[in-house]
């Protein structure tokens, strides 16, 4: 139960640190729109008429100006707030390593089993028992 409630918390920081939780509410608006539109017209003139950027609903300019917010306050790109680079980001030293040396076998030294040897005496050699 504990390690499902540390889950469920982590990724629900991870939710909000994102910033999906604006996509969830635009995605409500959008079906919104598309079910008030669709009761009066055909369902693809109500999808062409929800989707186009000059018909925004009130929770679509909420959502956008909440978008707008939150990156400037996270310091995006072309917002009055000083840029920092995330710690992830930032340049790792180089590290080199090198391959580890090979051994080269000599292939003078090698005998092949059978090559150079005598063969054994037949019959084998007993034991003499009295």
């Amino acid at each position: 139960m504990r390690l499902k409630l540390q889950i469920g918390t982590v990724l629900l920081a991870w939710f909000i640190a994102t910033g999906a939780q604006w996509d969830l509410v635009q995605s409500f608006a959008w079906g919104r729109m598309i079910a008030g539109y669709s009761r009066t017209m055909p369902l693809a003139e109500a999808v062409r008429l929800t989707f186009q950027p000059d018909n925004l609903c009130s929770i679509c300019q909420m959502v956008s100006v909440a978008k707008q917010q939150q990156s400037k306050e996270a310091g995006a790109p072309g917002s009055s707030a000083v840029s920092k680079a995330p710690l992830i980001f930032q340049a790792a030293p180089s590290v080199v390593v090198a391959p580890p040396a090979v051994a080269h076998w000599r292939a003078v030294g090698l005998t092949v089993a059978g090559i150079g040897r005598t063969a054994p005496p037949l019959p084998p050699p007993r034991l003499g028992v009295a």
